[in-house]
Parts: structure tokens; C-alpha cells; sequence
């Protein structure tokens, strides 16, 4: 079974995130910010990743960028999952390292999907 991190400041977004993902069958790790993400992942990674990008202590942006030049964590896909809904900010959630973006609101089909795609590799 899949293990996948949620990484999203948001309780209630986390919680209906990490239920979705539970009912499709995955296993699920929560974490509310960044920094508590990358404590979580040490020695341990998951086989996804779903980053929010405006969050206390460490953005999302930099989430990325510190996961992606992590060596154990570099082929672990990133799914950027964000209310910055703009051109600009897929853009640039892509050139930190995202494998994928879903902006918010989103429809459950679609992050599931995107997440199954992800993780098929």
C-alpha cells in the first residue's frame, strides 16, 4: 500500500485530504507545516508527497526545494496543492521541483487521480 504525506497547516483541509486519500486506499502521514514534514520523512519517506504552499514557519516552495535535493527523497513525486490558483504560481510551484499542481478548490476526482497517476510513475 502506497504511503503518502500530507503536508497542510489547514486542520480541516488536512483532514478531508487525508480521509480522501484513506478511502481510496492509501496510507496516510499528516503533517502541519514543513518543518514538521521533514522531521516525519527522516529515514522514512513516503511514496508521494501533497504540499500546500502557504504555510507558518517554512512555504511550501522551500518544502520542495529542501525535498528534492534530499537524495533519498528525490524520486518522490510532489503534488502541489494550493488556493494560489494563478498561471504564475503553477509556474512557479513547477520550477521548484512539483511533479504536479491541483489548485484549490479542487474536486476530489481529480487530486485522486492525479495522486494514482503519480504514484503508477
Amino acid at each position: 500500500m502506497s504511503k503518502v504525506l500530507v503536508i497542510e497547516d489547514s486542520a480541516t483541509q488536512r483532514e478531508m485530504i487525508a480521509d480522501l486519500l484513506r478511502t481510496n486506499g492509501l496510507t496516510v502521514i499528516e503533517a502541519s507545516d514543513g518543518l514538521e514534514a521533514l522531521d516525519k520523512i527522516q529515514g522514512n519517506p513516503p511514496d508521494l508527497v501533497i504540499l500546500d504552499i502557504v504555510m507558518p514557519r517554512m512555504n511550501g516552495y522551500e518544502v520542495c526545494r529542501r525535498l528534492k535535493a534530499d537524495p533519498c527523497m528525490q524520486g518522490v513525486p510532489v503534488v502541489m496543492c494550493s488556493s494560489k490558483g494563478e498561471e504564475f504560481d503553477r509556474y512557479w510551484g513547477m520550477k521548484q521541483g512539483a511533479d504536479a499542481y491541483v489548485a484549490k478548490p479542487f474536486q476530489p476526482d481529480d487530486l485522486v487521480g492525479t495522486v494514482k497517476q503519480m504514484l503508477r510513475g
